[in-house]
């Protein structure tokens, strides 16, 4: 396809051909000329010509004379002949296809000269309630007909921002989210928008436009929660039971509900009115508040606004009885306990709503046996439940226990609750050691916690299995730092000692300690404990031999790699609990950059550091006592070897070029750098070719990125040989170095073109290259047309 420009058109022998010619040329447009071949001597033209479409039948001229318009016809067919001097068809017919390219000479237009639409308050932003469409006559494969809607005024514009938008390319119009939250009817129910379009997708400063009106009512929003609905648990009327109803602005949307949680049952549903339903009752104790959510959608399934919260709260009724929160509850009384004493409370719920009338209990004694030394010997508390006692008459010898029976009612059930009543002994005894001296304890300062060390006994004459005779023995004196515990048997009352926390012969190797036998019940007035419950003994504690203790389990050091031989990098220092004289040394120092004072703990460079090699270097650092019972502990060092710019650059891939000789224009390859130094960020490196003028007029170098660049030969007429090319590539460094690289650049003949990568020993060098695209050679025709 060839294009007539400007004053130039082009000529050539009669053949099937197809010209592109933009519409709406004006005066003489000369397309082509067809060249005469003898015998003829003119040319035929027939076809679609429209009355536009000539030729020169002798001068062989292909032209317009007038213009083309491609909405009236698109493509126009043609059929050329040669004719001879008695007007005889020599050559030919010949097709002739002119397509006729656009150019933007229509205006977009409107479908309707007004648009009207209906907005609901509270609309779902973004959500369209109206379309405008406008078309243009351009060729649609083209930016001609390509249209951008946009809104060019807001009538009126109350709150000074757009209430309204609109799709640039659908023409779709919506409310913002301002919008869906500030439109109401109540505040203005009329919206004028002045929308406009226009075509060369609204990029360009020539595009043509066209407007319209949209006039926009606003309506009130019907999509609205309900109230929070209350059901009486238990309902006896027939279900399902209508409860509540949700609205959707216009009719035929499709109402579903939502849960909101995850429920074994879900008693509820919705019709197609709207109407919600219970479908079965309702128990408080089961779940008392209900919430989840209606929608409504479009016959798409698509949500037309937000769901809409739904709560019912289920309202309690008495139909739970109390419950006894024990099947027998037992209370103890001293049998010296005073008038009006309390005993204890009895417990009992309901699970009907709490703080209600129905879930208040109310407590009575029905019955008490046995009936000695009188009935009503006890009383209890009507709305507390809480039982003391009418008489001080107990004696454990004549009874030592009462049944109690106790009526709870909730004034519509009544349940029975059984109590009994142990009447103890009064702790009028106290305990007695059976020595008052268990003399002096000898112990290693590395037995284990919780070892027990000695067992002592005090006996108690009260009630046995009581808390007048149970013992709990406590170290009163000696022991400020609570070394040691006594644990006691319950059943024998035998006390056991104890070690609580890791003795240390250092801080302290004796102690005094003073123990206490007491009751958890107290004694009676008159009784008080004395020098029988307290017994004595001692504790030496013997030293043992501890490794030596660091200061710290891990250490950490930073330093650059190019710091001197000898640098200090790093203290460490442990401690011997017994004192003696510690000496250092390191394990794990697998590339020997270190070394340690045995005397000091400091830690120096032995030899040069390199973070390329190993940058976070571990090492163990031990610590031996220096007597002849040497213990060691150890501790771990950790040295992160900071970067600094030591590394040139350097070629990620080789420095073998290969270039296909004879050479064409265009041609490159594409080189990459690197850099064994730490990139903390992008890497940029700087590429120039060195050498002098020679190597500079063969080979130029221009940059891609930070990291590739392109060689690539300044002409064609470069011999088929081998090439030596200085390359010089600088990193970013502080301070920057310098890559000085030799590049061998190789025309060849043998149609391979790639990167050769580094060979490795021991492998075939063929199955280690990889071939990469250099250059692709790019022919581009171009027809240009003489106009005369």
């Amino acid at each position: 396809t060839c294009h007539g420009i400007n004053e130039l058109y082009a000529s050539g022998p009669l053949q099937d051909m197809t010209f592109s010619v933009s519409e709406g040329t004006i005066g003489i447009h000369v397309i082509y000329q067809f060249t005469i071949e003898p015998p003829a001597v003119s040319l035929r033209l027939s076809g679609e010509k429209d009355g536009v479409i000539e030729i020169a039948s002798t001068s062989g001229y292909l032209y317009l004379n007038g213009s083309l318009d491609r909405e009236n016809k698109a493509i126009h067919r043609l059929q050329v002949e040669a004719l001879n001097v008695t007007g005889q068809k020599e050559k030919g017919p010949y097709s002739i296809t002119i397509n006729v390219q656009d150019i933007n000479d229509n205006p977009p237009k409107f479908e309707k000269s007004k648009y009207f639409g209906v907005v609901w308050q509270n609309s779902r932003p973004g959500k369209p309630f109206l379309y405008v469409n406008a078309t243009d006559r351009d060729d649609p494969t083209t930016p001609n007909a390509q249209l951008f809607y946009n809104i060019l005024h807001h009538f009126p514009d109350p709150y000074k921002q757009m209430l309204f938008q609109i799709d640039n390319v659908t023409g779709a119009i919506s409310t913002t989210e301002r919008g869906s939250h500030l439109l109401n009817p109540q505040t203005q129910v009329m919206f004028t928008l002045v929308v406009t379009v226009k075509d060369l997708a609204g990029m360009s400063e020539n595009a043509l436009t066209s407007n319209t009106d949209v006039e926009i009512t606003v309506k009130e929003n019907l999509w609205k929660a309900p109230p929070k609905v209350s059901i009486k648990e238990n309902s006896t009327e027939p279900h399902p039971v209508s409860i509540t109803q949700v609205h959707w602005n216009e009719p035929g949307a499709k109402y579903d509900l939502l849960q909101k949680e995850r429920l074994p049952r879900f008693p509820f549903t919705i019709d197609q009115n709207g109407t919600i339903y219970v479908t079965e009752p309702l128990d408080r104790e089961e779940k008392e508040l209900y919430s989840f959510f209606a929608t409504a959608k479009d016959e798409g399934g698509e949500e037309l606004d937000r769901p809409l919260p739904i709560f019912v709260q289920v309202e309690d009724i008495n139909d739970n009885p109390p419950v006894c929160q024990n099947a027998l509850t037992i209370f103890e009384v001293q049998e010296n306990e005073g008038l009006g004493s309390n005993i204890g409370t009895l417990r009992a719920t309901d699970m009907d709503q709490e703080n209600t009338l129905n879930s208040r209990l109310q407590f009575r004694i029905v019955d008490q046996n046995p009936k000695i030394p009188l009935d009503n010997l006890f009383i209890i508390q009507q709305e507390a439940g809480t039982f003391q006692l009418s008489r001080s008459s107990l004696n454990k010898r004549v009874v030592s226990n009462y049944f109690v029976r106790v009526e709870v009612t909730d004034k519509v059930f009544t349940t029975l609750c059984d109590v009994k009543i142990n009447v103890i002994d009064i702790n009028d005894q106290i305990p007695i050691f059976e020595k008052s001296d268990y003399g002096i304890l000898i112990i290693l300062e590395d037995t284990p916690v919780g070892e027990v060390i000695l067992e002592i006994q005090a006996t108690d004459a009260d009630e046995p299995f009581t808390g007048s005779s149970q013992i709990i023995y406590q170290i009163e004196e000696g022991d400020q730092n609570k070394n040691f515990i006594i644990e006691t048997d319950t059943k024998t009352n035998r006390g056991f000692v104890k070690i609580n926390k890791v003795l240390d012969f250092e801080m302290s190797s004796t102690y005094n300690l003073t123990v206490k036998a007491t009751n958890p019940e107290p004694l009676v007035q008159g009784v008080q404990y004395n020098s029988s419950s307290t017994a004595y003994f001692g504790v030496v504690v013997v030293d043992v031999n501890e490794v030596p203790v660091f200061s710290q389990n891990i250490y950490i050091g930073n330093i650059f790699e190019d710091v001197p031989v000898g640098t200090l990098v790093m203290t460490v220092t442990a401690n011997d609990p017994e004192g003696d004289q510690i000496r250092y040394s390191l394990k794990s120092n697998n590339r020997n950059w270190l070394r340690i004072d045995t005397f000091s703990g400091e830690i120096y460079t032995a030899a040069p550091l390199d973070r390329e090699v190993e940058h976070e270097y571990k090492v163990e650092v031990t610590a031996t006592e220096e007597n002849t019972k040497s213990q060691s502990s150890t501790a771990v060092f950790m040295l992160y070897i900071k970067d600094v710019n030591d590394n040139p650059p350097r070629l990620a891939k080789g420095n073998h070029l290969f270039f296909c000789h004879p050479l064409h224009g265009g041609v490159r390859a594409e080189i990459q750098a690197t850099d064994d130094d730490e990139q903390l960020y992008s890497p940029e490196f700087t590429f120039s070719l060195g050498g002098g003028e020679n190597i500079k007029s063969d080979w130029e170098i221009s940059r891609i990125d930070g990291t590739h660049a392109y060689l690539s030969p300044k002409h064609t007429n470069l011999e088929e040989k081998q090439y030596s090319i200085p390359l010089i590539i600088n990193d970013n460094g502080k301070p920057p170095l310098e890559g000085n690289l030799d590049l061998q650049g190789t025309c060849s003949d043998e149609g391979r073109c790639f990167i050769e990568v580094e060979n490795h020993p021991g492998m075939p060098s063929t199955g280690m290259a990889v071939g990469i695209l250099l250059g692709v050679l790019i022919f581009i025709g171009r027809c240009y047309f003489l106009e005369t």
